[in-house]
């Protein structure tokens, strides 16, 4: 009997430790670093000459380093394959950056639409890419705050729909399983799916934005 109990406790301990893992907090603040290090990568590459300090973005820890990587890797052949998808995003919603509550609004819509049919990591790297597309068009337009209401926003809806996902995979890391390549070149079958969703959604979205504005 006593060995039985031992052997339960630790049992229990074990489970405990696994539960203890990743916390919501911990993959929702990944998840917004994440986000931060995109949109300054996509401002940067817009030449629009912006720097964290600027835009006051805390960088990201080295334990997600390699996950930002990757996910800029991914994020920059997602938009290859589509490029004018991801740019002009806020003209193709018809929302204007100005309103950061329309800003917010679309974004979310916009990832639930995405998501809406399951989700994989594709279709995580396109939500990002959206973002960091509304990003540039609010700072070229010259509503840099917005970004962190972008930011925001990302968070949040991780918070509500993707940190048991996230869980599961044992977080961020899990995207550098995508890669198979040493020069992390991604393979692209399962990019596919989320620029198709996303083409449709763009052309019909702005009507569910200004519905519920």
């Amino acid at each position: 009997m006593e060995v039985l109990r031992r052997s339960s406790v630790f049992a229990a301990e074990v489970l405990d430790v696994f539960d203890r893992s990743l916390t919501e907090k911990e993959l929702v603040s990944h998840s917004k670093a994440l986000c931060r290090d995109y949109i300054l990568s996509r401002l940067t590459q817009s030449g629009l000459g912006w720097s964290k300090s600027e835009l006051n973005l805390s960088p990201s820890s080295t334990a997600l380093a390699d996950a930002s990587m990757v996910l800029l890797c991914l994020g920059d052949e997602l938009e290859s394959m589509q490029p004018s998808l991801y740019r002009n995003v806020a003209r193709q919603l018809n929302i204007s950056v100005a309103m950061e509550n329309m800003v917010s609004d679309a974004f979310i819509a916009v990832a639930t639409e995405i998501l809406s049919t399951g989700i994989t990591w594709g279709k995580v790297v396109s939500m990002y890419a959206v973002a960091g597309a509304l990003a540039v068009d609010c700072v070229r337009q010259g509503h840099p705050t917005t970004v962190h209401i972008l930011v925001d926003s990302l968070g949040q809806f991780v918070r509500r729909f993707l940190v048991p996902w996230l869980k599961r995979r044992g977080g961020w890391a899990d995207i550098t399983r995508c890669v198979v390549r040493k020069d992390l070149a991604p393979e692209h079958h399962w990019l596919f799916s989320s620029v198709d969703s996303l083409k449709y959604f763009l052309t019909t979205i702005y009507v569910y934005i200004m519905k519920e504005a």
